[in-house]
């Protein structure tokens, strides 16, 4: 098995060592099964919980932008607006897909 070393603050320390402890592990077990949720590995981990809550937010907001979009189509676009706006400012909506 290979070995790292890494340095850690002495509050950082502490939190892993209550975690490890706290979880009936040492923490290098700790340290493992947290690369491993984090990375993907566990289906059940990091990741596949945060894309559960990203599918159900998403739904949310379709479900609402139809029922906004059906009493006020012009309250839809504003927001659409907004938020487009708001994801460009963030940079997290590419300029040259954003033709809305």
């Amino acid at each position: 098995m290979a070995r790292i070393t890494i340095r850690l603050d002495d509050a950082l320390h502490d939190r892993l060592l209550d975690a490890a402890r706290v979880g009936g592990t040492t923490p290098s077990a700790y340290i493992r099964d947290v690369l491993d949720r984090y990375e993907g590995l566990d289906p059940a981990g990091y990741h596949a919980r945060f894309d559960e809550l990203h599918a159900t937010a998403i739904q949310t907001l379709a479900i609402l932008a139809k029922s906004i979009g059906k009493r006020s189509p012009e309250t839809l676009e504003e927001g659409l607006a907004d938020a487009r706006r708001l994801l460009r400012e963030r940079g997290l909506l590419d300029p040259e897909q954003d033709r809305a």
